[in-house]
């Protein structure tokens, strides 16, 4: 009886043992998968962690550079500094506008100037002077050397310093719109050293606690390398990993032990964590990815986020045009209202030029008050600069203010598969075009402009050489006294006989300006002017001054240079300067005038009446002569109020005391009407036509042979003459 209730036992056990093995087995490998899950979670949290933290200190070290590079650029593109830094002076102002600042500028500690022959001009660290090629070492040459080109960006290495890491952003100074063919500039550049409070800051701004710069990575650390130009590591970046997986497998792992559920429980929430940490991770990708194209205050692409629309309309649209459009008048608006009605209207503009067109596939921003709008389809007619132009029909109404803007438009369509670069280049030559014209304007790329600009760079060529081998020559137009016909002075115009021609000075004047060359042209134009009226004593020599010289620190010290070497006495000499440099630069132009005042040059204002000098001005400036503006004279004939603005403005002069030149007189009743008016000195075709020097000479001598002849008769020959020779060009202005 008991072998068989003990058979019946052990047959009931059997199963339940059965059971209870098969769900201790199921328990176990369940725990188990649970634990390779868990471990699994663990580890992909730490390497997610990992990796975020890896493309932050990346991300650290790019915006480290950037911010030094673009401190460079801001410093090196910069007209003053491309202006002085040939002139004795500019080690003291390399001092004071970066040497000095790098005693406590965040953004670097030290600037350094090496000059064309690979001197350095300026060299401070600290504020301190110091050897850069002994701290950095003998790759600092390899860096100035690549920089040397002036149309190339910041370049950005890191070098291994005596005292630690150092990032180094080298540049060439050079003006703001830089010509092809400059000499080879002098190169900026700017470091920043790694010193454990930088490293702290970025430590602070990235979240990578821990961070430290070490010479090599070290154990149960992140890292990353910082290489130099070369590619080789010359330290690390390394911080310790926050390992999240790993705290929250330490969080649940106690209640593995207890219960599946309990298992399961913290699985979901490890699983849920991790994926609100991707999706958080995610929409930072993405805000990132949006900084990145967008820019910031309009919410516009930006110019990186239109090229990337641009290639990717490349690829689903055949024909595309691209606008880019420039606000007339903006910066009147930042200048008037400031800065935050300026930002206001850059969003009204954005978010109304968005909406114009049915066809617009993107719009952006491409700095300042610069926008581009990507339109689908090239067919002319389509009403897309209507619709741009109308919106700046009527005036802008921001905080009760009445702004009023106006718009320039350059298009350019896509052909040829050209690369987007290429378009965004084609559309912005059609706005510097459309500038140009005369503003408020639409004009579409040409490929005659990029025609234009290659003969452009072709003249400059021919002007360099022709300036360097005295081939712009002066001709000389008499100033006659109005009261007895006598030749009292001659005004110095440029004549540049080429050999494909004669050349305006129209055309060659306002490109020296351009490039660069206006200082040697005019140095040249007065030696030469000078040579020839020492020939004539007793005149008076009149030359035009560019307001690009007149800005010149340096033109002061060299007219007087000029002056010196020629032994010409500088009370004969005249200088006409135009109305625009008084408003545009008059502290610069009021110290080179006082300067050469004080050596006896006197100053006349050149086409007066034409411009916008006011009453003050001339007080100001206390003209030694004016010139009334041809077009006033020319305007005598037209009608009745023609003579009257001319005795207006006369007497205005007149009435500040200063005496007055006439110049444009074609006909005798012109010149009556003028002597009547009160000018004392008359200039013209009728009393004399731009010369070369030797006609002059001959002229002077038939009036000394003949002195017994009246000046007005002196009139009536020359009137006689005149219809017998053509002018020999324009003026220097």
């Amino acid at each position: 009886m008991w072998s068989t209730l003990a058979g019946r036992v052990r047959a009931h056990i059997s199963p339940i043992a059965a059971a209870t093995a098969c769900f201790l087995a199921v328990a176990f490998l369940l725990t188990g998968l649970e634990t390779h899950v868990v471990m699994t979670m663990t580890r992909s949290a730490n390497e997610i962690d990992d990796a975020r933290a890896n493309r932050a200190a990346h991300a650290a070290l790019d915006a480290f550079a950037s911010r030094l590079g673009a401190t460079v650029k801001d410093n090196a593109i910069w007209d003053d500094a491309y202006a002085t830094v040939g002139s004795s002076t500019f080690a003291d102002w390399a001092y004071e506008n970066w040497g000095k600042t790098s005693a406590d500028y965040p953004l670097y500690d030290a600037a350094i100037v090496i000059g064309p022959g690979g001197n350095a001009i300026s060299a401070f660290s600290k504020g301190k002077p110091f050897e850069p090629r002994e701290y950095f070492g003998k790759a600092f040459d390899r860096q100035i050397e690549a920089a040397a080109s002036p149309h190339s960006a910041p370049l950005i290495n890191f070098f291994k310093t005596k005292t630690g890491v150092a990032l180094a952003a080298s540049q060439a100074i050079q003006p703001f719109n830089a010509a092809k063919g400059l000499p080879r500039p002098s190169v900026l550049t700017f470091s920043k050293e790694l010193t454990p409070e930088a490293i702290d800051t970025l430590s602070q701004e990235y979240g990578l606690d821990g961070l430290l710069l070490q010479s090599t990575p070290e154990p149960g650390l992140l890292s990353i390398a910082i290489t130099d130009m070369n590619g080789g590591a010359i330290a690390y970046l390394v911080w310790p990993s926050k390992a999240p997986g790993n705290a929250v497998f330490e969080e649940v792992y106690p209640y593995i032990a207890a219960s599946v559920g309990i298992l399961m429980f913290f699985l979901m929430a490890a699983l849920l964590a991790g994926m609100f940490e991707t999706q958080r991770l995610r929409r930072q990708a993405e805000a990132a990815r949006f900084v990145a194209s967008h820019d910031c205050l309009s919410g516009l692409l930006n110019r990186h986020g239109l090229l990337e629309a641009l290639e990717h309309v490349d690829s689903v649209a055949p024909d595309v045009s691209l606008y880019v459009i420039n606000l007339d008048g903006f910066k009147a608006v930042n200048d008037a209202w400031g800065h935050a009605v300026g930002d206001e209207l850059i969003n009204i503009v954005a978010n109304a030029l968005q909406a114009c067109h049915r066809q617009i596939l993107a719009a952006a921003r491409l700095g300042g008050d610069e926008f581009a709008l990507v339109r689908l389809g090239s067919a002319a007619g389509s009403g897309m600069e209507n619709a741009i132009l109308g919106l700046f029909a009527e005036p802008f109404k921001i905080g009760g203010r009445t702004i009023e803007v106006r718009a320039s438009i350059g298009v350019a369509v896509r052909a040829n598969d050209i690369t987007p670069l290429e378009l965004l280049r084609r559309a912005g030559m059609a706005l510097c075009r459309a500038k140009e014209n005369g503003k408020s304007q639409v004009v579409a790329y040409d490929p005659e402009f990029d025609r234009e600009r290659q003969r452009g760079a072709e003249l400059e060529g021919g002007l360099r050489s022709a300036i360097s081998n005295g081939v712009i020559e002066p001709a000389f137009q008499p100033l006659v006294s109005a009261a007895t016909g006598a030749i009292i002075g001659l005004e110095a115009l440029a004549r540049w006989r080429s050999p494909a021609g004669n050349i305006s000075p129209e055309v060659f004047v306002p490109l020296a300006e351009k490039s660069g060359l206006i200082d040697a042209l005019g140095a040249h134009m007065l030696r030469r002017s000078i040579e020839h009226a020492r020939n004539w004593p007793g005149l008076s020599l009149s030359v035009n001054v560019s307001p690009v010289q007149l800005c010149n620190p340096d033109f002061a010290a060299q007219v007087t240079a000029i002056l010196e070497e020629s032994c010409f006495d500088a009370t004969r000499l005249t200088l006409e300067i135009t109305e625009g440099v008084l408003m545009t630069s008059p502290d610069q132009a009021r110290r080179s005038i006082d300067q050469l005042r004080r050596v006896g040059i006197k100053f006349a204002l050149d086409d007066f009446g034409c411009g916008y000098a006011s009453i003050g001005a001339l007080r100001q400036f206390g003209f030694d002569r004016v010139k009334i503006d041809r077009s006033l004279v020319s305007g005598v004939g037209e009608n009745d109020s023609g003579v009257g603005v001319l005795r207006a403005t006369i007497a205005l002069a007149t009435a500040l005391g200063i005496p007055v030149t006439a110049e444009g007189i074609e006909n005798q009743w012109q010149m009556e009407i003028l002597r009547d008016c009160g000018c004392d000195q008359l200039q013209g075709f009728l009393v004399g036509k731009p010369a070369p020097p030797y006609e002059i000479s001959l002229r002077l001598h038939r009036e000394s042979a003949g002195a017994q002849l009246s000046g007005q008769s002196m009139v009536q020959e020359e009137t006689m003459s005149a219809s017998k020779y053509r002018p020999l060009g324009l003026r220097f202005n």
